[in-house]
């Protein structure tokens, strides 16, 4: 019979605590054990009307600041309990938490050039939806740069181009449509990436459960407004 040295002992118990620590990180345990978080329970509409409620405070520089504070700040440190996510632009002009009046623990946020679900967006959207966020928001917004160079068609350096092949769909879709090129492409984009989002098993069933809602939105830049598509 081998014995374990005090050393090796010490080595085996790091490795050990390491392990739970990337699976908590990963939010396995997050997942199987509730979040004791103070949040009121919301549908889907609530929590949309909730999100949109928040970016009338900020393009009215009326906001509150909610869940900023030290107390809020030590409420969270343990798990989160989102009420909505976001797949937004990686855009520096759309700070999502700023623009819909949010603070801490409150939004699962995703951001990528042109908002695009790639299935790493699409897998961290479903773990926002099993978190418990009831609304995916996808946020397209004025004057998208993704989106122009996707209208442009012209070769780009590095993997920008595996970016704009997601958006080409919708530059195809508005082809000689009536009204501004870049704003119909925007939007088109936008209602693309939620057909694949509705597209995955995991956001289907929350879905035929009404336990989640996606929708659309588009952010003007000048006014700090989030219009809801569709």
């Amino acid at each position: 019979m081998s014995f374990i040295s005090r050393r090796n002992l010490l080595k085996l118990t790091a490795t050990t605590a390491g392990i739970g620590l990337i699976t908590n990180q990963l939010g396995i345990k997050a997942l199987a054990t509730p979040v004791k978080i103070a949040t009121q329970s919301l549908t889907p509409d609530a929590a949309l009307a909730k999100l949109l409620a928040g970016n009338q405070r900020f393009a009215n520089q009326t906001t509150k600041k909610p869940n900023q504070g030290a107390f809020r700040l030590q409420e969270v440190a343990q798990g989160q309990k989102p009420f909505a996510a976001i797949l937004g632009c990686a855009d520096s002009r759309v700070p999502v938490e700023i623009l819909f009046d949010r603070g801490l623990g409150d939004l699962f946020t995703v951001r990528v050039a042109g908002n695009v679900a790639t299935p790493e967006e699409i897998g961290s959207l479903e773990y926002a939806a099993l978190l418990g966020a009831q609304v995916i928001l996808v946020l397209g917004h004025e004057r998208c740069g993704a989106v122009t160079a996707a209208l442009a068609n012209q070769p780009v350096p590095g993997q920008i181009g595996s970016i704009l092949e997601q958006i080409q769909p919708a530059i195809a879709a508005t082809k000689g449509r009536s009204g501004d090129p870049l704003k119909n492409a925007i939007i088109a984009n936008v209602n693309n990436q939620i057909t694949t989002l509705k597209s995955s098993p995991v956001l289907a069933k929350l879905i035929e459960d009404d336990k989640l809602k996606i929708v659309g939105g588009y952010y003007d830049l000048d006014t700090g407004l989030v219009s809801q598509i569709g």
